[in-house]
């Protein structure tokens, strides 16, 4: 295994956007902790992946779309019937055009638990980075986080997660709260929305600072939600919220705070209505935040580059984000 600065973890997918005008579809590669790891790698970062897909052509296809932006796949599981995938049309209406996955039986969602040597697979890397979407998989894909999780703090690497919520998932009687507070505690960085946070952790939500809905109220509640986290988790000490707000299919309006040693900073608000591809913008925002980190930014540089990278994510078609990070910083 090379050694690298990032490991991310999760579940391999493939995307199509059906046309069913012109009797085609696109295929793009993806996965939330996949996206992750490609803007990193586009960055200039080290940074490898681990999942789990069948031993076949399609998917030595699949892994080199990975290695060919620069993600390490030689941690990679083999083993199972197939890649999990999910349907999104595009077109005209960007922002009600339905999810529809496929991922019931993927190899991923199939790993077992005590079959894989964790801290094996961990070695040589310094941050891990995993999602709320594998714990939504089903029981044992709860228990392969918390394996991975307990190897990667036996390590001492520095833990982040992203507290994506997909309604489609958890569908196995467990709801989040449930699961992902135990699994959270094993974490430095958290990421979300202050809505995610209530709904995936019991956070406090300040209700009426949403019903406000300003700015200045959305930053108070993100304050109360960023203090409530790290009383809640005590191995936390950086959280970081997204606000994203839109009017119309290409309408976004965008803005993201990063709480730290008990100050909030807030990045520059950005507004446009071309958006062309909204998958992997979230993505792109944890990559942003693991980047600033491992390269030494300040804090206002680090919520100013991940929201920068967040937004530049919105003009690309795709689920990966290969925008390079000087023109990201141009954005800032």
């Amino acid at each position: 295994m090379q050694p690298v600065s990032v490991i991310t973890f999760g579940e391999l997918l493939l995307r199509l956007s059906p046309d069913w005008a012109a009797q085609r579809a696109s295929l793009f590669v993806g996965g939330a902790e996949a996206n992750v790891a490609a803007a990193l790698a586009t960055w200039g970062n080290p940074v490898a992946y681990i999942s789990k897909a069948p031993d076949n052509g399609l998917s030595r296809q699949v892994l080199a779309q990975l290695e060919a932006v620069g993600i390490q796949t030689d941690r990679m599981l083999w083993g199972g019937d197939r890649i999990g995938a999910y349907y999104l049309a595009q077109g005209a209406d960007l922002k009600h055009a339905e999810v529809v996955y496929d991922r019931k039986y993927s190899s991923f969602s199939e790993i077992k638990p005590g079959t894989v040597d964790w801290d094996a697979l961990l070695g040589h890397a310094g941050w891990f980075h995993w999602s709320a979407i594998s714990p939504a998989l089903n029981k044992d894909a709860a228990v392969i986080c918390r394996e991975v999780l307990e190897a990667a703090t036996r390590k001492g690497m520095t833990i982040s997660t992203d507290l994506n919520y997909r309604s489609k998932l958890w569908q196995y009687g467990q709801s989040p709260l449930d699961v992902m507070p135990a699994l959270t505690q094993y974490c430095h960085v958290i990421m979300g929305n202050i809505w995610a946070a209530n709904m995936m952790l019991g956070t406090p939500l300040n209700q009426e600072a949403v019903n406000e809905n300003t700015k200045e109220a959305y930053l108070r509640a993100a304050r109360e939600s960023a203090q409530a986290i790290v009383q809640q988790f005590p191995k936390c000490d950086r959280v970081a919220f997204t606000f994203r707000f839109s009017s119309a299919p290409t309408h976004n309006l965008y803005y993201a705070v990063y709480w730290k040693d008990g100050e909030l900073y807030v990045s520059r608000q950005y507004e446009t209505n071309e958006v062309v591809d909204r998958v992997g913008s979230g993505d792109s925002f944890m990559a942003g935040l693991i980047h600033a980190n491992l390269n030494g930014y300040t804090e206002q540089q680090t919520i100013s580059f991940a929201a920068a990278a967040a937004y530049s994510k919105l003009f690309r078609t795709g689920d990966f984000n290969l925008t390079a990070k000087e023109s990201i910083a141009q954005l800032m």
